[in-house]
C-alpha cells in the first residue's frame, strides 16, 4: 500500500499546558483539578439555553502531547448542535509530557477523572466517549477499569475493597444495574479518531518514516527515548516471555481489566480513520484502495462507512498459513484484529487528499485547532449528527 507523507499516530503538535489547573503534589489532587477546571470549561460552553439538566455525558480525550485545548471547536460544536441534556468534558489529566507515561497509566489517571467528572455530575446516566489518536487507546484502558457488569463490581472496586462509597467510585449509588456499566453509567457511544488500535509497527502506519524498514527497524528501540513508556507499549516493545505487550493484553478481558466485555457493552463503536496511514481494524493485507471522493456533500470528507460485523477467531486469512511463514509482527497483527472484531464496529475512513494542509490529515480529522485544521469541521458534524441525533438542536 503507498505512503503518503502525512503525520500518523506520532503527530506531535504544538503543548498548549492550560494555566486553569494549579499542579498538586498527590495523584488524587491533579484528578481533582482537572475535573474541577474541566466542568468550568463545559459550563461555559454549554450555554446554558433552557435550564435542562444534563443526562448524557461526553468525555473527549486528546492524543499523544495534546491537551483539553485540542478540543475547544468540538466541543463548541457539541454546544452549538445539541441541547442541554448533553454535557461536554475535555479530559485535561493527561496532557502533554504526561502522555509519554504509558498507555497504563495514563488509563488510570482517565479512569480516576471520569469517576471524578460522573460525580461531580449526579444527575447524568448515559456517557459517550471520543479519542484521538493516543486517546482512543487510554480510554480504552480506562473502559477497562471502569466496567461494572450487571449487579456485578469494577476491577478497580474489586482491587480496593475500601472505605469509600459507591458513589465515589463513580457508580450510582443504591442502584443494582440491570445492564454493564462504565463508571456506573449506561454506555453508548465509544469512538475513535485516527486511533493506532493496533500499535505502531509496520511502517505503512507511521509515514513520517517515509516506507523505509530500516527506520521500522530502529523505531521500536529507541522510541522510549523520546516518548517513554509510550513508544514501548505503541511499539509493542514492553512484553516478554511472560507476558505479551500491552496492546495485545488490551484485546481481552484479564486482571488488569475487562477491555472486551467494556467495548462490547456500548451500544455503537466507531473508528474514524484516514484512509492512508490508519488501519482502522485491519490487517496491512485488508486495507482497500483509498477513496478520496466524499460520499455527501455536507461531509465531503468522509469517503466510506460500512458496518463491521463481528467475525469468528479463526477465520482470518492466515489461519491456513503455517506458523513459521507468519512473523511476530504479523502474529501481533492477528492477534489484535481478531481480539477488537469480537464486537461490532462502524468504520469510517475520511480523506483529505483534496485539503489545502493534507499533510495535515492526523489532525485535521479533530480540529486540532481552528484556524488551522477548520477543513475537517465536517468530520465533527459528522460525529455529531449520527451519534447524537436525538439531541439535535430543532430549528422552530
Amino acid at each position: 500500500m503507498a505512503t503518503h507523507s502525512q503525520p500518523g499516530c506520532f503527530s506531535m503538535v504544538p503543548i498548549s499546558v492550560s494555566s486553569r489547573f494549579s499542579r498538586k503534589s498527590s495523584h488524587r489532587g491533579d484528578v481533582e483539578e482537572a475535573a474541577e477546571g474541566e466542568t468550568k470549561l463545559s459550563s461555559v460552553l454549554r450555554g446554558g439555553r433552557s435550564g435542562v439538566k444534563p443526562v448524557h455525558l461526553v468525555i473527549l480525550v486528546n492524543g499523544i502531547a495534546g491537551s483539553a485545548d485540542n478540543w475547544k471547536f468540538a466541543a463548541e460544536q457539541f454546544n452549538k448542535k445539541l441541547t442541554d441534556e448533553v454535557v461536554v468534558h475535555c479530559s485535561s489529566s493527561n496532557s502533554a509530557f504526561k502522555t509519554f507515561n504509558g498507555v497504563d497509566v495514563m488509563g488510570e489517571r482517565l479512569a480516576d477523572e471520569v469517576s471524578e467528572v460522573v460525580k461531580n455530575n449526579p444527575g447524568v446516566s448515559k456517557v459517550s466517549f471520543v479519542g484521538h489518536s493516543l486517546g482512543g487507546l487510554t480510554l480504552r484502558y480506562a473502559i477497562g477499569k471502569l466496567y461494572d457488569p450487571p449487579g456485578g463490581r469494577s476491577v478497580r472496586q474489586e482491587k480496593s475493597e475500601s472505605s469509600t462509597t459507591n458513589s465515589e467510585k463513580g457508580r450510582i449509588k443504591g442502584i443494582t444495574q440491570s445492564h454493564a456499566t462504565i463508571a456506573g453509567l449506561e454506555p453508548i457511544n465509544f469512538i475513535t479518531l485516527a486511533t493506532p488500535h493496533l500499535g505502531c509497527r509496520g511502517n505503512q502506519y507511521l509515514p513520517f518514516l517515509f516506507g523505509f524498514a530500516a527506520l521500522e527497524t530502529i523505531a521500536p528501540l529507541v522510541s522510549h527515548w523520546f516518548i517513554g513508556n509510550t513508544g514501548k507499549h505503541l511499539f509493542l516493545s514492553d512484553g516478554d516471555k511472560d507476558k505479551k505487550p500491552l496492546l495485545q493484553r488490551m484485546v481481552t478481558d484479564c486482571d488488569e481489566g475487562k477491555f472486551l466485555s467494556a467495548l462490547k457493552s456500548f451500544k455503537k463503536r466507531s473508528a474514524y480513520a484516514n484512509v492512508c496511514g490508519d488501519p482502522s481494524i485491519r490487517k496491512a493485507a485488508e486495507m482497500p484502495d483509498p477513496l478520496h471522493e466524499g460520499l455527501d456533500s455536507k461531509y465531503s470528507h468522509v469517503v466510506r462507512e460500512e458496518d463491521v460485523p463481528v467475525v469468528a477467531k479463526g477465520s482470518s486469512e492466515n489461519q491456513n498459513s503455517k506458523p513459521e511463514e507468519i512473523s511476530a509482527c504479523d502474529a501481533a497483527e492477528e492477534e489484535m484484529v481478531a481480539g477488537l472484531q469480537q464486537v461490532p464496529w462502524w468504520r469510517v475512513d475520511v480523506s483529505f487528499s483534496k485539503a489545502k494542509a493534507t499533510y495535515q490529515a492526523h489532525n485535521l480529522i479533530q480540529v486540532k485547532t481552528a484556524s488551522a485544521h477548520g477543513e475537517g469541521a465536517d468530520v465533527i458534524e459528522h460525529i455529531i449528527d449520527k451519534h447524537f441525533s436525538e439531541y439535535l438542536v430543532r430549528d422552530t
